[in-house]
Formats: C-alpha cells, structure tokens, sequence
C-alpha cells in the first residue's frame, strides 16, 4: 500500500456508526471503535514497513520485552532503532473495554493491513466455528 492513502467519505463513516449504533454500541463507543480500527490498521501498516529512496523502515517487537522500535535500514549505512508508543496495545487495551460491555459480541482483529483491522460479529453467529474463518460476516469497521 506504499504511497496509498485509504479514506473514507463522510457518508461511509455515518454508515460504520449507525451499523454500529443498530448492533447496541452508544455512538461514543461507535466513535471509538472506528479510532481504534484506524489505529490498528496504521500499525498494521508500519508493521509491514515501507521505504523510499534513502531507507526503508518498519515496526518490529523486541524478541525478549515486546517492545515496539522503528527500525531504520538506510540503504547506504547501518541500521538503527528507536523505540516508540506502543498504540497498539493501548489500542486492544481499549477496545476490550468496549467489549467487556457487549458479551453478546466478539471483535476479530485483523493484522493484514490491505484491508479492515476491527470486525465486530454476534457470537451467535459463530456457533462452533473459529472466529478466523468467518470474521467476514460480522460488522466490518473502517
């Protein structure tokens, strides 16, 4: 997705609400679950990493403290790391709030960043079936 930019119109983001708000989420939480979907789906982005003429970069996790760092491969020198917020897990953090208020429903979170990061599906939905296999037919938040 390097140099792409996703955007929705102000007509999509009113829908992802109102579907939200139909399924018993308050509209602040629709609004923060729309965030948190953006948020993830960023991160999701920085974790795939990108790169220009000069260097290429991505997020990774430290091995032993899971840590985030931005690594930086500059094409022409060594590599270096700085460390940086992790959104991510304040993210999650915040989204299993919202959860914890809707046990009728269950969130998907989806690492691949060419699409949605937060599905929101009924558990009823999902009978006995693993939630990885058919996230795709619950709400989908963008």
């Amino acid at each position: 997705m390097k140099g792409q930019t996703v955007s929705t119109s102000a007509k999509d983001r009113r829908e992802v609400i109102s579907r939200l708000e139909q399924l018993g989420f308050n509209r602040e939480e629709a609004h923060q679950l729309r965030r948190i979907s953006m948020t993830l789906h960023r991160w999701a982005e920085l974790e795939c990493g990108d790169g220009n003429d000069w260097a290429s970069w991505a997020i990774e996790r430290d091995e032993q403290t899971h840590k985030p760092y931005l690594l930086t491969y500059p094409h022409t020198g060594k590599s270096h790391r700085r460390p940086i917020a992790d959104r991510e897990t304040g993210a999650l953090k915040r989204l299993a709030v919202i959860m914890a208020k809707h046990p009728e429903f269950t969130s998907y979170h989806q690492t691949d960043p060419r699409g949605a990061a937060l599905y929101i599906v009924r558990r009823a939905d999902l009978g006995n079936r693993d939630i990885s296999s058919c996230y795709t037919m619950g709400t989908c938040i963008y």
